[in-house]
């Protein structure tokens, strides 16, 4: 056989694996557990770090506010030294929507040590732990709620002495609106679940751990056996590195695909996609450039052999690199259309996935690049120049 033959044979391989092997992370059926009601509903504290949101805050908060919970529940928004007012329109919204009780904090900035988003949290929370709350809600500036949203998950968490979950997260349905987001941001939501098959960390026994920072619903035993935020305060990747923390102190993880919470953040150009993955894809692969190599070989091998075989083998009449790389290309947009359901979007997109992943290879490529020029994770008018990665199981 000839080398692009045997190139296209081992990508087609290496997709019988990922679609038989690798969690089932094509599917998209992991949504929250069935509900039950509880006896009694625990109380909640919803922690929102908050820096610059003012453009859409009105769109997130209204529905934290107008959350239809029948325990306890109050907001605490923490404004992380926003330059747009954020603060003063939270209060607007809180006096004008009323529904659950809102506080608003001003931290200052971090501490050496930390990141932004936990040192806002480290202060949201111990606000709220004054309450003694049983749950806290972590959940993002950007994130609209539907009305069941917190009593959909306090149900789904159950309780401790029933074996429930100490940490159960819901992955936003994020923003697919302009033609870089249908390209970019289903995809973005497969590679992280070929990354971390939910399956894989919903099960009993499960090593992998994961969570999507957006919607986290943490017990408050949990979160303070597991030392949070103090124990991940370095993290880029946050949510990852708390699922971790938690799981590490014996706590049992959920995550799937949110139905009903929704990212209402518009990412309409291609800069602002790239900035959103750039920022921390290095970080994921822990600034290790022998990471970085392996990364970008098998993402060729993967997802750029196919089509690249397929085109090859028709033009010289090489019919095995032509059939193995028709095959791969075929399993690889198979396995994206669930997603592409899932989002609502054309499945015509499916045979795109290749263009995608060089765009995303390339956003990997330029965060390490980025790192080693010494500029480090920029977000928000912070940069983290030796930030750390998610820490290990």
């Amino acid at each position: 056989m000839s080398t692009v033959a045997w190139i296209a044979v081992g990508s087609l391989t290496v997709w019988v694996w990922l679609l038989l092997g690798q969690g089932f992370f094509w599917r998209t059926d992991q949504r929250l557990p069935a509900r039950r009601d509880p006896a009694r509903w625990p109380s909640v504290a919803v922690v929102v770090p908050a820096r610059d949101e003012a453009g859409v805050l009105s769109m997130s908060l209204p529905s934290l506010l107008a959350q239809d919970y029948p325990g306890d529940a109050e907001v605490f928004l923490v404004d992380d030294c926003s330059t747009d007012g954020t603060g003063e329109l939270a209060r607007a919204l809180s006096g004008r929507c009323g529904g659950l009780p809102l506080t608003v904090v001003t931290p200052g900035e971090p501490e050496a040590g930390w990141t932004g988003k936990l040192w806002a949290l480290r202060h949201g929370m111990a606000l709220a732990r004054q309450r003694k709350p049983e749950f806290l809600l972590l959940t993002d500036a950007d994130i609209a709620h539907e009305p069941d949203s917190l009593r959909e998950l306090v149900a789904a968490a159950g309780t401790e002495a029933a074996g429930g979950f100490d940490l159960v997260s819901q992955m936003a349905r994020l923003r697919v609106t302009s033609t870089w987001e249908r390209l970019v941001v289903s995809a973005f939501v497969y590679f992280f679940g070929q990354l971390y098959p939910f399956r894989r960390i919903n099960g009993k026994g499960a090593r992998t751990a994961a969570a999507a920072g957006g919607c986290v619903l943490l017990r408050a035993g949990a979160a303070e056996r597991a030392r949070i935020p103090e124990s991940i305060r370095q993290a880029v990747i946050d949510d990852v590195s708390l699922a971790r923390a938690v799981r590490r102190s014996g706590g049992r993880i959920w995550l799937g695909l949110a139905d009903r919470v929704d990212s209402v953040r518009p990412c309409p150009r291609l800069a602002d996609l790239w900035r959103m993955v750039s920022r921390s894809a290095y970080a994921q692969l822990r600034h290790s450039p022998s990471l970085l190599a392996g990364t970008v070989l098998g993402l060729v091998l993967v997802y750029v052999a196919p089509p690249v075989a397929l085109g090859a083998g028709l033009s010289t009449g090489d019919t095995v690199a032509a059939a193995a790389g028709g095959t791969a290309w075929a399993v690889m947009a198979g396995t994206y259309m669930p997603m592409l359901r899932y989002y609502r979007q054309s499945l015509w997109l499916a045979p795109l996935l290749p263009f995608t992943a060089v765009l995303y290879l390339l956003m990997t490529v330029d965060s390490a690049v980025q790192h080693h020029r010494g500029l480090g994770v920029a977000w928000k008018g912070r940069t983290y120049a030796r930030s750390e990665a998610a820490p290990e199981p």
